[in-house]
């Protein structure tokens, strides 16, 4: 006999937005849109809500983020204090929503992920899944080297025993649960996408074409994804550590053997000709060194900024829904708050 579905949930849709000015209007008209049909359609609870978080945007995203949650009772706004990057940010309107909502789900302002498959990510939310990952069908909208790099970095990640869904990003449901879940890892650097399968709660994946970006530009050029690429391995594995000790091994190999031959050929009479080797070898082993150091105070990095226990962002303003009078009311101003996340 199938279990009994769970009853239609509190939805928040957690929007992290950074300089998103010339789309936002777009991403606010299609997700609330989506969000009143589910409502209509009984999915989701009346109450459910937008949450934009402005992670310290220069431009003018934080002012229409207002504007919207004056006009809209749906919607919810938070403002970082400084620009801390997009998990921060993430985990920022995870850690706000949690408390007020049954179900989680995050989404990029871009709305390059397909908004309808969060129909059926509620549906499978309602079957009993505490996480559901949206994966993409296929890369084939994305160049080349995006396409070729972005694989190669899940099969380096999978290859390096790191749990991770294939062709998945940010685009997710949690259950409040899933939420809490992620969130009692107090990493300072934190990869969400590996923390999540951690979790352990029982998981599906929905499938969804990819779209393109409608207005503005990509929030992640070649050095932020490099960036986020190191954060992962460095954040989720000390495989290269691991490989750095395999390596030195094998190079002492080596060198016992090579010493072995120069001992041979000089006792039989022949003498070992070439400083160009010699030169050669002091290079490649300059070489071996300097990028082992490199990875090695990596890790040690990670460490450092462990220990010093910093928040992972501070909150300089949040709109709730609870606060729309005060929005109206000239004589009130935005309740400020310091909602911090031990790290």
């Amino acid at each position: 006999m199938p279990a009994p579905l769970r009853p239609a949930p509190r939805l928040a849709i957690v929007v992290p937005c950074y300089n998103e000015e010339e789309v936002f209007a777009y991403c606010q008209q299609e997700l609330g849109a989506l969000l009143y049909t589910m409502v209509q359609d009984q999915m989701v609870q009346p109450d459910s809500f937008l949450l934009f978080i402005d992670d310290g945007s220069r431009d003018t995203t934080w002012t229409q983020i207002k504007t919207a949650c004056a006009e809209e009772i749906c919607v919810q706004g938070l403002k970082l204090s400084r620009n801390e990057g997009h998990q921060s940010a993430l985990l920022a309107g995870l850690a706000t929503a949690a408390p007020q909502a049954d179900a989680i789900v995050s989404i990029d302002a871009d709305l390059q992920d397909d908004i309808h498959a969060i129909r059926r990510m509620v549906e499978a939310y309602r079957a009993g899944y505490d996480v559901v990952y949206g994966v993409r069908e296929s890369r084939q909208s994305d160049t080349w080297f995006k396409r070729t790099s972005a694989e190669g970095f899940y099969r380096l990640m999978a290859a390096m025993g790191v749990r991770q869904v294939f062709n998945h990003a940010d685009f997710r449901l949690l259950s409040q649960r899933a939420v809490e879940g992620v969130l009692r890892y107090t990493e300072r650097n934190a990869y969400i996408r590996g923390l999540v399968p951690l979790v352990g709660f029982p998981s599906t994946e929905i499938r969804y074409a990819r779209g393109v970006r409608t207005a503005g530009e990509s929030k992640y050029p070649l050095h932020k994804m490099l960036a986020l690429g190191m954060e992962g391995i460095t954040s989720m594995t000390v495989t290269p550590l691991r490989l750095i000790a395999a390596g030195g091994l094998f190079i002492c190999l080596l060198s016992l053997a090579a010493t072995y031959y120069v001992l041979v050929r000089k006792f039989n009479g022949n003498t070992v000709a070439g400083w160009p080797s010699i030169i050669l070898s002091i290079f490649f082993m300059g070489g071996v060194q300097m990028l082992s150091l490199g990875i090695i105070g990596e890790y040690i990095g990670k460490i450092y900024l462990e220990t010093k226990q910093r928040p992972r962002f501070h909150v300089e303003s949040f709109i709730s829904q609870d606060e729309k009078a005060a929005l109206l009311t000239p004589a009130h101003s935005e309740h400020q708050i310091e909602h911090d996340i031990p790290a």
